[in-house]
């Protein structure tokens, strides 16, 4: 924690849990606490007033769902009451809990209910169907009270479950073994955790997240699903983000990486990043129902291609080899275009590449950052004079702001977290802007990849996201920031977007 003068505080109700987590929090107070509300509660009293940076209940917990069993650990996302309402919330939780999967600790995060008594039978399963918990004890709710107004963490190893029951709260050696090893494995990311804790400031970068082309292209694959109902194939991942991929398919989405591979017959979704011609050609052999979420920009790009090529250019196309828009664009005019990748990709370009020099071009993929395609042309301009390009920009403006936003906030932060897939081009390019800007970034999927190795040291940190992310992610991310510590959260808008694409005819409602 930045100045941090108090460290831990670790709660544990019995000898036995102290003793599990005592040897691998080193430099925490560890108190413990006794069973029970009534001891609980008197525990938290006197631990409130204890000068600590952060607070975390540890122990054993019983199991209310079958998918749990002894030995697994939970971690609390929400803490209850015996009469189901919520007494303390966990936002940090998420971060606990990816730590320790990376650790290979048998882990899941979930509500936690704290009863007075002994959960026994039937009553397990009532309890999970009415509150949602997993796990129930019996002092978390009450020794949350210790916490005041600073960080909790709340992680239990399960000692029983349905079917298996202890006799008592104290866990005899055959449940209670697995638990109790468990337990301290689980304890040993309490000291990163606390580390990791303390007020910082949030800068949300602007814009960010969805543009119009992904929040086209995810409307089509939605309104296809509405109109022509599941399956819907979908070739290729529509846009490059894990979470509105999963999600699509959850309402009938089948996604694939060949047109083979679709029913003839069937309807398919050309994805946002744009198709070759025989894509197409075989989509027509098929007899296939074409749905084209291609973004407009990227279909500007192959209209450029095909324009070019038709009056005897030689096309250099700036862009990532392998990537889906590359493909597409490549396939418009594949004897014309000679891929650039990056600088390394000019190493060896000569006149002899070209097929008339006085006839020579220059397209880029739409993800690229600015000031890497930049670069690239302008060498190209040193090697060929009659280099021609488009007519504007290919750079998509969404990753154009997306960037511009980046190198805004990228000189007040310590640490930009980028939300968005590991295959996104966009997102990645958002990374290398940052770090260009001086600026170490990191790419995260959500919340979960936020490592607490990462944040000691780090007072303001800048969230972004990038165009195929969606912005709750973004909530989620600073969320679980915010079970750290205080947060300020401030908004760095460079430019307000108003683009719309429409909707293909197919698709579009009244309001269209």
């Amino acid at each position: 924690m930045n100045g941090r003068r108090d460290g831990l505080l670790v709660l544990a109700p019995l000898r036995v849990e102290a003793a599990a987590v005592r040897p691998r929090i080193p430099g925490a107070r560890v108190m413990r606490t006794g069973i029970g509300r009534a001891k609980a509660a008197r525990a938290a009293r006197e631990a409130r007033r204890l000068p600590a940076d952060a607070v975390a209940v540890t122990g054993f917990c019983g199991a209310l769902v079958p998918s749990l069993t002894p030995g697994d650990v939970v971690v609390a996302t929400e803490v209850l009451g015996p009469l189901g309402e919520t007494v303390t919330r966990c936002p940090s939780a998420p971060l606990l809990e990816s730590a320790l999967r990376r650790s290979g600790i048998r882990v899941r995060s979930g509500t936690i209910i704290s009863m007075s008594h002994m959960v026994r039978g039937e009553e397990r399963a009532r309890l999970a169907r009415a509150t949602g918990a997993v796990a129930v004890d019996m002092e978390s709710a009450w020794l949350a009270g210790a916490t005041g107004d600073r960080p909790l963490a709340v992680i239990r190893a399960v000692v029983d479950g349905p079917g298996r029951e202890l006799p008592s709260p104290v866990p005899t050696l055959s449940g209670g073994l697995g638990a109790f090893r468990s337990l301290r494995r689980a304890a040993e990311v309490l000291g990163p955790w606390a580390h990791a804790t303390g007020p910082r400031r949030v800068l949300l970068a602007g814009p960010r997240s969805f543009c119009a082309g992904v929040e086209r292209a995810i409307e089509i694959v939605e309104r296809a699903l509405d109109q022509y109902g599941p399956p819907v194939y979908v070739r290729k991942q529509i846009v490059h983000n894990v979470h509105v991929v999963r999600e699509l398919e959850d309402r009938g989405a089948v996604f694939v990486e060949a047109i083979e591979e679709v029913p003839p017959g069937a309807t398919v979704v050309f994805s946002a990043h744009g198709v070759s011609p025989e894509v197409r050609r075989g989509a027509a052999r098929r007899d296939l129902h074409v749905i084209d979420a291609t973004c407009p920009l990227v279909t500007k790009v192959h209209a450029e291609a095909r324009r070019f090529a038709g009056a005897g250019y030689t096309i250099f196309l700036v862009g990532h080899d392998g990537h889906e828009e590359v493909e597409g664009t490549t396939g418009e005019a594949p004897d014309a275009i000679r891929l650039v990748d990056g600088m390394g990709g000019l190493d060896g370009l000569s006149e002899g590449e070209v097929m008339d020099p006085h006839k020579v071009a220059y397209l880029t993929q739409t993800t690229l950052a600015v000031d890497e395609v930049s670069e690239v042309v302008e060498t190209l301009r040193e090697r060929f004079p009659n280099l021609t390009g488009p007519g504007s920009d290919d750079i998509c403006y969404a990753t154009q702001n997306r960037q511009d936003a980046v190198k805004a906030l990228a000189g007040a932060c310590d640490l930009l977290l980028v939300i968005g897939s590991g295959n996104s081009s966009n997102s990645r390019r958002l990374v290398e802007v940052a770090e260009r800007e001086g600026c170490p970034a990191r790419l995260i999927d959500d919340e979960a990849d936020v490592r607490l190795d990462w944040l000691p040291g780090v007072t303001t940190v800048g969230v972004t996201a990038g165009a195929s992310a969606p912005d709750i992610l973004v909530e989620r991310v600073v969320n679980a920031l915010a079970g750290l510590g205080a947060l300020e959260v401030e908004y760095r808008q460079v430019v307000d977007e108003a683009v719309r694409f429409t909707l293909p005819v197919e698709l579009r409602g009244r309001s269209q």
